[in-house]
């Protein structure tokens, strides 16, 4: 589906191929806790999400850590800036080895391509994924903020926007995927938080959908936390998304 998923999908088990498109957000407050998390999970998944909790904690240390433990690292810090310090923070963020980066889209067009020219014939750099609405919001705290479109016509204008820009990643809520991916067509790369295993409590989410159902709609990757972290046994709730996930590949 995109140059960031494993490129013989096709020869590996549903399983494994599972194991590529699962996200463990690592929402704890410090690196112990986050080490932690990392032995209890037992090697049961492959990407690891590093967002602002963890970052402001322990920083860009934290992400050196768990990719020289093998893990890809999906870095989470929803860069919003004037266009010349976002480029800024994209570049150092590069040199950390994370393979995916999240900005917002609503920063406008000039700050997206100013990222992306930033990241550039930069080796390795990490996948931008603009983040268009958060899963938080519904359609009354989009007026809040001064946005009269549904929470679905916000996220295609955005995602609209960050292609013109120059942008093929994107972060939507489950209830977008399928629009997206007829939006950005086989290659578009599209992150989905909010996935909450069937009977898992929704928390603060508003827009939340089953990993099998982000799936079958065209989810490239799905980003699970408190169903998995908050567990007795986060491993065993790994491998349960794990298989809601290849039982729908």
């Amino acid at each position: 589906m995109t140059e960031t998923l494993h490129e013989n999908t096709a020869e590996l088990s549903a399983l494994e191929q599972a194991r590529e498109r699962l996200i463990v957000a690592m929402d704890v407050p410090d690196a112990h806790n986050a080490m932690e998390l990392v032995s209890r999970l037992a090697g049961t998944c492959k990407w690891l999400k590093v967002g602002l909790e963890l970052y402001v904690a322990a920083g860009p240390r934290m992400v050196e850590a768990l990719i020289d433990q093998g893990y890809d690292v999906f870095l989470d810090l929803k860069l919003h800036d004037i266009p010349n310090t976002v480029a800024g923070a994209a570049k150092t963020a590069a040199t950390l080895g994370a393979k995916m980066l999240t900005l917002h889209a609503g920063g406008g067009p000039a700050m997206l391509t100013a990222a992306g020219d930033a990241l550039a014939g930069v080796k390795n750099a990490p996948q931008l994924l603009a983040v268009t609405v958060l899963t938080s919001m519904d359609g009354e705290q989009l007026k809040s903020v001064g946005v009269e479109r549904s929470p679905a016509d916000q996220v295609i204008a955005l995602a609209k926007m960050g292609m013109a820009s120059g942008i093929n990643g994107f972060v939507c809520s489950p209830q977008e995927v399928a629009a997206m991916r007829a939006l950005t067509g086989p290659e578009g790369v599209l992150v989905i938080p909010g996935i909450r295993p069937a009977g898992a409590a929704v928390g603060d989410q508003k827009r939340v959908a089953t990993p099998g159902d982000a799936i079958k709609q065209g989810a490239s990757y799905l980003v699970v936390g408190r169903p998995i972290t908050h567990a007795a046994n986060p491993a065993e709730a790994a491998e349960a998304v794990l298989a809601e996930i290849a039982a729908a590949l």
